[in-house]
């Protein structure tokens, strides 16, 4: 009889968002073994219980679908991971997992940055659900930022742009501020009569507090056709995701270097127009050497490439990775 040949390793890597989270199971060749997609949420506004119990459904399949291969370890990026108290938390609450292999748990910031490079002179931006940034320097120093909100001084993001867009609807309908197309175009995009009528299900919980970001994409179109009040929200967008930036360089001497400039995120890999062009003038304004790259893919990608750096697999791996990572996920 012939010899039977041990299972091949994988590793996991998962990536969890405001609106959805990947889980993989991957060879160290770079093949994706297993993928789940599901829920996303942030532990910081859904609670602990919400996050672990739909990573720990995903996980699951993952592994029952990898089959009897040993697990080497596990990378999970996730959003909400914004303290130091808070990533030891993810620790505790998935401290299961250990069980089968060592656990690294941090801030999605950190998928999404090696998703866009693998320099170790760089920064990212993510704009979302929410907006936060981070910058790494080749001798290991960071910068980033708290990202708990508006108690933390936050701006924009999805959740906040199509909040902004309802507020300034009402505000054209009631006579508080000036008129703007989203006075029609937010009624109607609830299929109601009037702003008040979306205010009041709001608040009376008859439609969902999520569903308001879904206006976010209302407010670049119009935007987009000239709407000076859409307008000038999508341009404070800019300026904000130019400030992170500027920041992060400025906290890391790196200024005036050409680094690259990682963003993604929802409403940054739409490329809206007005935003794209915003953002562009703006670094060329602050920092000029800088480089764009737009992450358009899933950034469970740069999960997939941090665990198989970690287990020590090859760049023909890690090429292989990058292309079959992004094709389950399409």
């Amino acid at each position: 009889m012939g010899v039977i040949a041990p299972a091949r390793p994988v590793v996991l890597a998962a990536d969890g968002g405001g609106s959805k989270a990947d889980v993989l199971a991957i060879d160290l060749d770079g093949a994706v073994v297993a993928h789940e997609r599901g829920h996303g949420g942030n532990p910081q506004v859904v609670g602990w219980p919400t996050v672990r119990a739909e990573l720990d459904r995903l996980r699951t399949a993952v592994l029952a679908a990898a089959g009897e291969r040993p697990l080497l370890l596990q990378h999970l990026y996730l959003t909400g991971l914004d303290l130091p108290e808070e990533v030891a938390g993810a620790e505790r609450e998935l401290a299961h997992w250990t069980a089968q292999a060592p656990l690294l748990a941090e801030n999605d910031l950190f998928a999404l940055l090696r998703a866009g490079t693998a320099e170790p002179d760089a920064v990212a931006v993510v704009c979302g659900t929410g907006i936060n940034g981070i910058g790494v320097r080749t001798d290991g120093a960071t910068a980033r930022f708290p990202s708990l909100g508006r108690v933390s001084g936050d701006w924009g993001g999805g959740a906040e742009l199509g909040a902004l867009a309802l507020w300034h609807a009402i505000r054209a309908e009631d006579g508080r501020g000036p008129d703007t197309a989203l006075r029609v175009a937010v009624a109607d995009a609830f299929g109601l009569g009037t702003v008040r009528d979306v205010v009041a299900a709001v608040h009376l919980g008859r439609i969902p507090q999520r569903a308001v970001t879904l206006l976010t994409p209302l407010l670049f179109a119009h935007a987009e056709v000239g709407d000076d009040v859409a307008g000038a929200v999508v341009d404070r967008q800019a300026e904000e995701v130019v400030l992170l930036v500027d920041v992060l360089l400025r906290r890391l001497g790196l200024q005036h270097a050409a680094v690259p400039v990682v963003l993604g995120g929802g409403v940054l890999a739409a490329r809206p127009p007005r935003l794209v062009g915003g953002i562009v003038a703006g670094l060329a304004a602050c920092a000029p050497a800088v480089r764009l790259t737009w992450v358009g893919g899933p950034p469970v990608v740069g999960a997939a490439l941090l665990a198989l750096e970690a287990a020590g697999a090859t760049p023909d791996a890690l090429e292989r990775a990058t292309r079959d990572v992004a094709h389950h996920i399409a």
